[in-house]
């Protein structure tokens, strides 16, 4: 498929952070994505939460599962749009590495542990990962991606204008990567797929574990039509379930693709630098769509992720990932022998760094059985 103009091009790629021959058989953006598909930290995604605790149920989403479905939707955007696929496939799989255990809940009571030491935050840790915290190659630490997957990494909200978290900060005095301006149009599929993703998995979910009902979701825009189709097809409910969510992400996905198309075409960008200059994102939703959107994420809001049953798992997720880093920095001594010498001095930013690595890196299975070696004197150390 050729490529437009204002896609990502290999040729004009501003490589690696560490020199590496170039590949005859696949592209920069094709290694990136092979190198995250392959390292450890994807892996654990597997058994790291996305709402619902890994061991809740054996057919929620985890966050292996949501960042699978946020790639098939991100590269199929890319395509209609004759950008990347590679990259854009790359950034999806990469954007939740740096995920706690227990999801936003464990990154609350990280954050709350660590907060004296500049706190967590799971975009920050995802580039720490990709850059320093992956040792699978003998010439240097992480995964040496591309400076376009490191930028799309780093910017996956969107510009930082204000101050960003430090090893952002500190990355990119050593390895710019333009922070204040636009990322690629890669990088923003990728974003904007994995909001169309956790939307209608989330809805999927919620409906699976009988948070709300098909009755609560009738007057909702785009949800209520998408209902009343799959509803006129069949009367099974688990057929309609997925016969709705279809229909959103559907609906959802043709939405950016036409504004999109309409901004690019306004824009006219040469290049994918000038997308980089553009004062505004080139992906988006319309507007119509955008207030859909916000609705979707209110409903969700009010009854899913503050649901009581829901609230009282991200209590107890929350408690434990806060007692794991609170522990660990009061205490480094309780690490195992490699993390405890990199920790050094209790209550110290160096011990700070080397906990934040350590419980980050968790899987939930993994945050709960450390809980209970550590606080419950029945259990083996």
């Amino acid at each position: 498929m050729m490529k437009a103009p204002y896609a990502v091009h290999a040729a004009s790629s501003r490589g690696r952070q560490h020199a590496e021959r170039h590949s005859d058989d696949r592209s920069p953006y094709q290694r990136d994505r092979d190198r995250v598909v392959h390292c450890s930290a994807f892996r654990k995604l597997q058994y790291k939460t996305q709402v619902f605790v890994t061991r809740e149920g054996d057919f929620y989403r985890t966050r292996l599962t949501h960042s699978l479905e946020v790639a098939q939707i991100a590269r199929s955007i890319a395509r209609h749009l004759h950008l990347d696929e590679d990259l854009t496939e790359a950034l999806a799989l990469a954007h939740d590495l740096g995920h706690p255990p227990f999801g936003h809940a464990g990154e609350t009571g990280l954050n709350e542990a660590l907060a004296a030491f500049g706190g967590f935050d799971h975009n920050a840790q995802s580039l720490r990962v990709v850059t320093l915290l992956e040792h699978r190659y003998a010439a240097f630490d992480g995964l040496n991606l591309s400076w376009e997957a490191l930028e799309g990494l780093a910017k996956h909200n969107g510009p930082m204008r204000g101050q960003p978290p430090e090893y952002i900060a500190a990355f990119d005095a050593a390895y710019p990567l333009d922070l204040g301006r636009q990322t690629s149009a890669e990088a923003q599929v990728a974003a904007f797929a994995d909001d169309i993703a956790y939307n209608t998995h989330d809805l999927d979910d919620g409906l699976r574990a009988g948070l709300f009902h098909f009755e609560d979701l009738a007057a909702l825009p785009l949800i209520g039509d998408a209902l009343r189709e799959a509803r006129a097809l069949t009367a099974e409910t688990k057929r309609v379930r997925h016969e709705m969510s279809r229909r959103v992400i559907n609906a959802l996905v043709h939405d950016v693709l036409g504004e999109s198309a309409r901004r690019l075409g306004a824009l006219a960008p040469a290049d994918a630098e000038a997308i980089r200059a553009a004062d505004a994102p080139v992906i988006g939703f319309s507007a119509e769509m955008a207030a859909a959107n916000a609705a979707i994420k209110s409903f969700l809001f009010a009854r899913m992720y503050r649901h009581w049953r829901v609230n009282r798992m991200t209590h107890k997720a929350k408690m434990v990932a806060k007692a794991l880093g609170a522990l660990f920095l009061e205490r480094p001594y309780l690490l195992p022998d490699d993390w405890r010498e990199r920790a050094g001095k209790a209550e110290s930013e160096q011990a700070a760094v080397a906990v934040r690595d350590y419980v980050a890196g968790m899987t939930d299975r993994f945050a709960l059985d450390e809980y209970a070696r550590l606080t419950d004197p029945s259990v083996p150390a």
